[in-house]
């Protein structure tokens, strides 16, 4: 188990009440609708719908830290952060030690092998000869695991741009990368040859505030479970 970097939110020692809850959004794509989820389960936001450049947004009873989606897991297995959410993707990758309670249902995506519209047999005549593909992606884990399970062997290269661009000048046989719908791969001439994994949004807790906060932290799951389903419920 990861060890905490600071105490559970159990309280303070004054007599108070019990400190806030330390809960980590991902700034981007999934923030919107991460505000709009707390809204609707009822859980308070203070400033967090317009947070400014402020990184830690202060609530009654919570407190926000804005992080970039591949930190997340990280805030939480160390205990920066008591929970958060974030993408199924981030938590595949990370590969951390934290709790998942809950999919969300927002932010869906799904990660996908892709190569050239014009690769025809190439890439598969490629394998039987030399025994190896290469592969890039800005996802190793995820990539490695998925090729790995098929019994396949790749080289993976690691980008941090526009993976789409590996194929078309050579760099890669084949990518594994995200896609909500598909199209930026066919406006760049690749097609999608098989699918990797779904991914949502996912509320997650550390392990220790899990154990010594449970009410609060599984109420706090409950309410953006069941606002989610409805939120869902309300776009069908």
């Amino acid at each position: 188990m990861m060890a905490t970097g600071r105490a559970p939110a159990s309280g303070d020692g004054s007599g108070v009440g019990p400190a806030p809850l330390r809960m980590a959004v991902p700034k981007g794509a999934l923030f919107d609708d991460t505000v709009a989820l707390l809204l609707a389960a009822g859980v308070p936001i203070g400033g967090l719908a317009e947070p400014g450049r402020q990184l830690i947004v202060r609530a009654p009873g919570i407190d926000y830290i804005i992080g970039k989606p591949t930190d997340i897991p990280a805030y939480v297995a160390y205990g920066a952060a008591d929970v958060a959410i974030a993408g199924k993707d981030m938590l595949i990758e990370s590969a951390l030690d934290v709790v998942e309670m809950a999919d969300l249902l927002y932010g869906a995506c799904r990660f996908v092998v892709a190569e050239r519209l014009d690769a025809g047999e190439a890439v598969a005549d490629k394998y039987r000869h030399l025994g190896v593909i290469r592969v890039a992606t800005k996802y190793p884990r995820i990539t490695e695991l998925h090729f790995a399970a098929k019994g396949v062997q790749i080289e993976i290269v690691k980008l941090h741009g526009n993976i789409e661009l590996a194929p078309l000048i050579g760099l890669a046989d084949q990518v594994v990368d995200i896609t909500a719908t598909g199209t930026t791969l066919k406006m760049n001439r690749l097609r999608i040859v098989e699918d990797v994994l779904p991914s949502t949004a996912r509320f997650i807790a550390n392990p220790v505030a899990l154990r010594c906060e449970a009410d609060r932290v599984t109420d706090l799951a409950d309410r953006l479970s069941r606002a989610a389903k409805m939120m869902g419920e309300d776009t069908t």
